[in-house]
């Protein structure tokens, strides 16, 4: 962190931006995967410049994650802008039917000017976008079941895919997986802390203390029931300033280190872990 803002962009993100751009007249169309928990933080403002004027589908991924209620909400005012959005979760597949119904009905007079060329055969060939550990390659390899050929890598750190590839999927789509990009500087200091709250930005290079403290008292705020029932918080919890809810949390965890402190750190990377994991239920931090 460095003041208010989180200034973090690698140089191979600066050569991903320019090879996206050279990319988009390969597709016809990008899919725009967005984190349910934090659609606003994680709809790269860089990427949605580049695209312009492409065909698009908003994907929001990891819904099972998120608060239902107000996935409904964030895809009402999606609409209310002309795109059309289709939660999914990538791990498990539920959604991908929606997701190819989009991508189909957003290509409708694309498609039905190829048939009337006689190529009724070509696939659609869709670029994958979206910020870094949103899920794009557990998305491309859950449609890569239903056909295909390829994996794209996946780990649980942002940053693993390095270069443009395409996959083959057997349902008349080639994908086009790319790096995840972030922007050079969050202005807006609450979509770095978002970001960095979902596993976006590389745990490395932050105070995780700082940042689970910010958590907590985020979910204290909106959703203090789950965060009573996991660590098992006594009423008034939600009154504590973060850093106290954190060692709070630590305690009745019996994280301690020697002379019976709190280990603050370990509380941290706990917390972090089970956010990022759903273990706090169903939660969305953001509202459209």
């Amino acid at each position: 962190m460095e003041g208010n803002t989180i200034n973090w962009f690698p140089g191979h993100m600066a050569r991903t931006r320019r090879k996206i751009t050279e990319d988009l007249r390969l597709v016809d169309i990008v899919v725009e995967l967005l984190d349910a928990r934090i659609p606003r933080s994680s709809a790269n403002p860089v990427l949605r410049e580049i695209v312009r004027n492409k065909a698009r589908v908003v994907a929001l991924n990891k819904s099972d994650l998120a608060d239902p209620a107000k996935t409904k909400r964030w895809m009402e005012a999606l609409k209310a802008q002309g795109l059309t959005s289709v939660p999914v979760e990538s791990k498990t597949g539920k959604g991908l039917p929606a997701l190819y119904g989009a991508i189909r009905g957003e290509l409708k007079e694309q498609i039905a000017a190829w048939e009337r060329k006689g190529m009724s055969g070509r696939p659609v060939r869709v670029m994958i976008l979206g910020v870094p550990n949103v899920g794009k390659s557990s998305l491309i390899n859950r449609m890569l079941l239903g056909g295909g050929a390829g994996k794209a890598e996946v780990r649980d750190k942002p940053g693993v895919t390095r270069q443009n590839r395409w996959f083959t999927v057997g349902k008349g789509f080639e994908l086009l997986d790319t790096p995840g990009v972030l922007w050079p500087k969050f202005e807006d200091p609450e979509v770095g802390e978002h970001l960095a709250f979902t596993g976006a930005v590389k745990d490395e290079i932050l105070d995780t203390e700082n940042l689970s403290s910010r958590l907590l008292e985020l979910l204290a705020c909106l959703y203090p029931q789950a965060l009573a029932r996991r660590y098992k918080l006594d009423p008034g919890f939600d009154a504590l300033p973060g850093y106290d809810l954190l060692a709070l949390v630590g305690k009745k965890r019996g994280m301690l280190i020697s002379g019976g402190e709190i280990d603050t750190e370990r509380a941290a990377a706990s917390v972090l872990d089970e956010f990022r994991g759903g273990k706090l239920g169903a939660v969305t931090l953001e509202e459209p």
